[in-house]
């Protein structure tokens, strides 16, 4: 699969649901999932993975054009672990 229609049909034909229903399913999964990880909580599917949010404290790098020293400000991001097989 290489997009989200592609896996909408998969998945209504999966569960002989409409494509609609599966497209709402899956938004609903998407946006839960969004929604735990701005709460800064971890959510871990056992077979499929862990998704939590990391976060980077602010540090100094340089410009690598002039060489200035710049500030790089902190930052969280999303971080994602494939189960093991």
């Amino acid at each position: 699969m290489n997009d989200e229609a592609e896996l909408i049909a998969s998945i209504a034909k999966e569960t002989k649901i409409s494509k609609a229903s599966a497209e709402k399913a899956i938004n609903a999964f998407t946006n839960s999932v969004t929604k735990a990880l701005k709460k800064g909580d971890k959510l871990t599917l056992t077979g499929f993975g862990t998704f939590s949010v990391a976060k980077r404290r602010a540090r100094k790098g340089r410009n690598p054009q002039t060489g200035k020293e710049i500030k790089i400000p902190a930052k969280r991001w999303q971080n994602s672990k494939q189960a093991n097989y």
